[in-house]
């Protein structure tokens, strides 16, 4: 009883925090999300005052936050747009593993940290946060631009490559032979086109069963879905992210429109959660010694991650005012990012390998959004002048 007594309060008293901070956000015109995660270094490891009693209960609330965004961020578009998409920025897709890989393998090597933590770090600095991405589209209403089908592609290309990418990085962790990395792999692959293959041919019948006149049972019955969906592609080593978002879109029309209706609420207050929980993780005193390092490898991201979103826009015949904010969008690290540290630094990869990419990521989440709203002005000069 007791326990649960300390758990309210700690979990009471971090949501009315991040109530507060919400408002002071609103007040200042920004994202909230820089705020919830310096109130996560504040109360986590290391920090001011750390919540320990309620410390596995938010962890779970943060893994719903993330498929609850990429669920209501699937509900945007259809399989026929995915597909489309997908196809047609298949060459950006490569520009942006290229490019934004490359910085975290060299400075591994350049540091002597050997060819596995090499590995690690080049999907540390690889994979943009699809959780944070799809909260500033949100926040800033860049959801229904031209460039946000291009950005969704983007995101949803490297999170399949994540699919192939992850049971590698865990077979050279664990020094397994290839025969097993092939075979989790292929795993991985079978899972993903099946999900996609379903979402394509059997959608009307994904809907049929869904839906519902009653909003509790339209509710329950989507979020029971896109749950069981996370859960079984977790468990076949592809992102929970993946298999909501593939929820997602499998659901169009009205009924997608419902449903989000329905989940904003929701959505926004795991969303939170998950920020928060992000820097419970991280010990601020571990990040001082290579604040400089992460802030350097930081700008290079930047740089190379406006690079791959404008190319990308461009492709798709996007104007100079939505090729920024392509780029723009794709900058915050976040999720994919420190569950790829964690398993590197559990495998003994490196010591420092996992304070490196702590400060690389808290630099780019919360620089990320405040880059995308201190923009906007100047995105809708280019815009007026073109």
């Amino acid at each position: 009883m007791h326990h649960t007594a300390i758990l309210f309060l700690e979990f009471g008293a971090v949501l009315l925090g991040l109530g507060v901070l919400g408002a002071l956000a609103l007040r200042g015109g920004i994202s909230p999300i820089p705020l919830y995660l310096i109130a996560g270094l504040a109360f986590g490891t290391g920090g001011v005052l750390p919540l320990a009693t309620s410390e596995e209960f938010i962890s779970v609330g943060a893994e719903l936050g993330v498929v609850l965004l990429l669920l209501t961020l699937g509900l945007e578009y259809n399989a026929d747009e995915l597909v489309t998409s997908l196809t047609s920025n298949a060459r950006a897709g490569i520009v942006d593993l290229v490019l934004n890989a490359a910085p975290g393998a060299i400075i591994a090597l350049l540091l002597g940290w050997g060819p596995v933590a090499a590995v690690a770090m080049a999907g540390v600095t690889y994979a943009t946060s699809s959780g944070i991405t799809a909260k500033v589209l949100s926040d800033l209403g860049w959801i229904g631009n031209r460039e946000t089908p291009t950005v969704l592609s983007l995101l949803v290309f490297e999170d399949l490559t994540m699919a192939v990418y992850l049971p590698i990085l865990t077979t050279m962790l664990a020094g397994l032979s290839l025969v097993s990395g092939a075979i989790s792999v292929g795993i991985a692959l079978l899972t993903v086109s099946v999900v996609l293959v379903v979402a394509l041919r059997f959608g009307r019948f994904i809907e049929a069963f869904v839906s519902s006149p009653n909003s509790e049972v339209l509710l329950l019955k989507v979020v029971g879905l896109a749950l069981l969906v996370a859960g079984l592609a977790q468990q076949l080593q592809v992102s929970a992210a993946v298999g909501a978002f593939l929820v997602g879109i499998a659901l169009s029309g009205e009924l997608a429109e419902d449903a989000q209706a329905l989940l904003a609420p929701l959505r926004d207050l795991f969303a939170a959660v998950f920020f928060v929980f992000f820097g419970f993780q991280t010990d601020p005193a571990k990040i001082l010694p290579v604040a400089g390092l992460a802030a350097l490898l930081a700008l290079v991201s930047m740089v190379t991650k406006l690079l791959t979103g404008m190319y990308a826009a461009k492709r798709a015949g996007i104007a100079k005012a939505g090729q920024a904010r392509a780029g723009i969008a794709l900058i915050p690290r976040g999720e994919f990012n420190i569950v790829i540290a964690g398993l590197a630094v559990g495998a003994g990869a490196h010591p420092d390998l996992g304070a490196l990419a702590a400060a690389y990521v808290l630099i780019l989440a919360a620089f990320g959004p405040l880059a995308a709203k201190a923009v906007q002005p100047l995105i809708t000069a280019i815009a007026k002048r073109a």
